[in-house]
C-alpha cells in the first residue's frame, strides 16, 4: 500500500512555528514515527509552500497511490484550484489539520476542499496524520 502525505504552506516550519499551536516536533521527525508504526505501508512525503506545486503532486500521485493525506494549510480556506484537483483524481484524499481549526479564527472555519475529500480530521496535533492513515487503511479494506 502506498500513501502520499502532502503538506502545504508553512508546515516546513513545524517545531519552530507557533509551538503552542503546532507543537515542538518537526514533521520530518514525526515522519520517522509514522513510518515505524506502519512498516507495511510505503509512506511518501511532500511539502510545498506553492499552491501549483501541490496541485502538480496531486495529479502525479492521484491515479496510482492508495491514499493521500493532505494538510493544505491556509490554502484549505482559499483554494478552489485544490478542490478541483482533488475532484479530478481517483485516489481518496483525507484532509487533516494539526490544530482544531474550529476553535481558531472564524476564517479558518470554512474549508474549500472538504467537499472533495473522503473525510476530515483536525485538532489532534500530529496524531491527525496517523488518524488519516488509519482511515485510509480502513477505507481500502472495503475495496
Amino acid at each position: 500500500m502506498r500513501i502520499q502525505i502532502i503538506n502545504g504552506p508553512n508546515i516546513n516550519l513545524l517545531g519552530k512555528r507557533e509551538p503552542s499551536i503546532y507543537g515542538a516536533v518537526s514533521f520530518e521527525d514525526y515522519l520517522v514515527t509514522l513510518r515505524s508504526l506502519y512498516p507495511q505501508v510505503q509512506i511518501e512525503y511532500y511539502q510545498s509552500n506553492v499552491e501549483g506545486e501541490m496541485i502538480n503532486k496531486l495529479h502525479e500521485v492521484g491515479f496510482d497511490y492508495d491514499g493521500i493525506v493532505l494538510n493544505a494549510g491556509a490554502y484549505t480556506h482559499t483554494s478552489i484550484a485544490l478542490q478541483d484537483a482533488i475532484r479530478a483524481i481517483k485516489t481518496p484524499v483525507i484532509e487533516v489539520h494539526i490544530s482544531n481549526v474550529h476553535k481558531r479564527e472564524e476564517f479558518r472555519h470554512k474549508s474549500m476542499i472538504s467537499c472533495a475529500c473522503l473525510g476530515v480530521i483536525c485538532g489532534f496535533g500530529l496524531n491527525s496524520y496517523r488518524l488519516g492513515i488509519e482511515a485510509l487503511l480502513d477505507y481500502n479494506k472495503k475495496d
